[in-house]
């Protein structure tokens, strides 16, 4: 039988009750607009029944407040992560997309190519055409070739300029992901600590989820969270939990307290991948020493995008099968050997885009290449053509990779029909993949020019220079193209052509008659391999004596004669003198503008679509766990009248219990 008092006891445990409530529905309200914060709710069940020999059975006793637990479903958490990194990628895309199409728009109150273009194949060599031997005029001209060089000059120069802003930005987010990291450890210690006691850790939990919101923006976020039992009885869960994070594709950033630290290294010189890259681009290991995969496709994220922008190459980087291994030895200059052996291996390639140098953008400097799976570092590289029994050109690169300083291992024969490659496919259009588009113009644009001029006389009745050339980073010299501009001899039959797209000159025919060996192509002065849209200038010796300038192609004919001239008018719009992605040289813009304007046009398409999906799940996930006023106004109501009514039912109790034992004299 329940105790005469059993009934304060009750409204005791209701009073308790509606004050819990009251207490959280008023932490909603000074938290309504607090960020990542979920509405909390007060989980009452009524208490276990009193049984009583009574024809009644039980008596209710009261209610019983379990826990104070948050609102909040995993699943929309995770879907808003998922979508999150697509955010995050196509946002930092929109963002350097739109700078690049800045640069590269021609809308008429700047001076893009077309109107520099115009001013030197039209403006210019009409002028010229009609006074064809006038020194005033070929001034003229040569001022409008130096301010085409200017133009790519100055597109280049804010290219890289872009390439270091998301070079820089990608050590930014790094270091947002070693911030967040940090807390999101230091939360799961907590957190472990209070749940161990058996209470929910509501606010630090939503803390973390609010971290994995940022982290999910940065990177591709993949969460684990599963119970620790008690090793000694499985059955036995202790009320902590493993908390795992995984990022761009499963790699382990953090497990439960502790958190794998990433850094920036910044690339050597005779590291880079690209010949066109700044100096210093980051590459990324984790603090163990092991290097963070950045060409992960499922790396998502502000991180994708930026990787992307900064070394997107369009899918075109290089590739073979290794078909040779072999030893090189340094030579003085008595031709005896010096310094350590150097293995070399030799890459037969297939790929169009590295069959024609013009479009090769191969690090200059030394650099990477995997072999087989396994990296060394080479010091320098050659081409070499020869020929099937068909009568087909193979294409081969041959690498000479450096000693013992840098490689740890020496090259194995075994590596031989292996696949060997430099740096990773990106298909997406990127700094290096415009900055590459615009070399092989200016290389493809100037040799067809100098091979105009150089064929033709000059004032002097000499061989004209070539007047398109490129500045060395050394010293205050130009690379000398095809011939030699102070006596105007040819260096060699083949050597104009080297390292260009004019691979005719290698034919089948001079392949025979170099008794069956590769025709090798050296990366000498002479090869356009070394103009860059960075370097390219005007030759000095042209600037200094405009004379120089060829019109005519005949010696004997008059000073007077440009048909000369008209070639090089044509150059400009006939495929068969030049073509450039099967269009004309004049139509290099519309080439170009229309990868970028289409990348930009994509980057903003996206960027607004994730955007919308992204504000649609998160306000799916508010109307879940987001603290509503006028709903919490209404609990305020009745948690305060439940309140109010378990007061009266104890004040009620207390004048029985006066009556009973006061009045009744029990």
């Amino acid at each position: 039988m329940p105790s005469q008092f059993f009934g304060l006891n009750i409204a005791y445990t209701g009073l308790l009750a509606s004050n819990a409530a009251l207490n959280t529905t008023n932490n909603n309200i000074a938290n309504v607009q607090t960020k990542g914060y979920s509405r909390q709710e007060v989980n009452q069940v009524a208490a276990s029944a009193l049984r009583v020999f009574q024809t009644y059975g039980c008596a209710g006793a009261g209610v019983e407040t379990l826990s104070i637990e948050r609102i909040r479903d995993g699943f929309y958490d995770t879907k808003y992560w998922n979508n999150n990194a697509k955010v995050g990628e196509y946002g930092m895309k929109e963002y350097y997309m739109k700078q690049i199409e800045a640069y590269f728009d021609d809308n008429g109150k700047n001076a893009g190519f077309k109107t520099v273009f115009d001013q030197l194949m039209i403006t210019g060599l009409q002028a010229l055409k009609d006074n064809a031997n006038d020194a005033t005029t070929k001034t003229q001209f040569i001022g409008y070739a130096g301010a085409l060089a200017e133009y790519f000059n100055g597109l280049a120069g804010n290219l890289e300029n872009v390439q270091k802003d998301v070079n820089a930005e990608i050590k930014v987010k790094v270091d947002e992901i070693n911030s967040i990291a940090g807390q999101i450890a230091t939360l799961n210690k907590q957190i472990n600590t209070i749940e161990l006691t058996g209470v929910t850790a509501n606010e630090l939990r939503d803390r973390r989820e609010l971290l994995v919101d940022q982290l999910s923006e940065i990177v591709d976020v993949k969460i684990t969270e599963y119970p620790i039992v008690d090793l000694n009885n499985p059955e036995r869960e202790t009320g902590a939990n493993r908390y795992i994070v995984r990022i761009a594709g499963g790699q382990v950033l953090v497990d439960g307290n502790e958190y794998n630290g990433l850094e920036c290294r910044a690339r050597e010189l005779y590291e880079k991948v690209n010949q066109t890259d700044a100096d210093g681009l980051y590459d990324v290991y984790w603090e163990n020493g092991q290097k963070f995969s950045l060409y992960n496709a499922a790396m998502g994220g502000a991180l994708q995008g930026l990787i992307q922008m900064r070394d997107g190459n369009n899918g075109e980087n290089f590739v073979g099968e290794i078909t040779k291994t072999g030893e090189y030895w340094p030579k003085d200059e008595n031709g005896n050997p010096t310094g350590a052996v150097h293995d070399t291996v030799t890459i037969q390639v297939g790929k169009a885009y590295l069959q024609d140098l013009n479009k090769c953008n191969l690090s200059d400097s030394g650099g990477i290449i995997d072999l087989g799976n396994q990296d060394f570092y080479y010091d320098s590289w050659s081409c070499e053509i020869s020929y099937d029994d068909n009568g087909k050109a193979v294409y081969s690169y041959t690498f000479v990779l450096s000693d013992s300083t840098k490689n740890d291992s020496r090259l194995t024969n075994d590596r031989v029909g292996k696949v060997a490659s430099i740096g990773a496919s990106l298909s997406y259009q990127g700094i290096p993949y415009y900055m590459k588009q615009m070399n092989e113009w200016v290389r493809t644009f100037s040799q067809k020019f100098n091979d105009i001029l150089t064929r033709g006389y000059d004032s002097n009745n000499q061989h004209g220079a070539p007047l398109f050339t490129a500045n060395k980073t050394t010293d205050d010299a130009q690379y000398e193209f095809g011939y030699d501009m102070t006596s105007t001899t040819e260096i060699g039959p083949n050597t104009q052509y080297w390292g260009g797209s004019r691979y005719d000159t290698f034919s089948y025919e001079a392949y025979l008659a170099n008794g069956g060996k590769p025709l090798t192509i050296t990366l000498n002065q002479d090869s356009y391999y070394w103009m860059t849209a960075m370097n390219f200038d005007i030759s000095t010796a042209v600037q200094n004596d405009p004379g120089r300038l060829s019109n005519r192609y005949d010696n004997a004919d008059g000073v007077e004669q440009n048909d000369l001239l008209t070639d090089l008018k044509n150059l400009a719009t006939d495929k068969d003198k030049m073509t450039f992605r099967g269009a004309s040289a004049s139509e290099f813009l519309q080439c170009i503008l229309a990868d970028v304007t289409l990348n930009a046009s994509r980057a903003n398409m996206f960027s607004r679509s994730f955007q919308d999906i992204a504000n649609t799940i998160d306000n799916q996930r508010i109307s879940i766990s987001g603290v509503d006023e006028d709903e919490e106004a209404v609990n305020l109501v009745k948690y305060q009248n439940g309140y109010n009514l378990a007061s009266k039912m104890i004040q009620t109790l207390t004048e029985i219990y006066d009556r009973l034992i006061l009045q009744t004299g029990v």
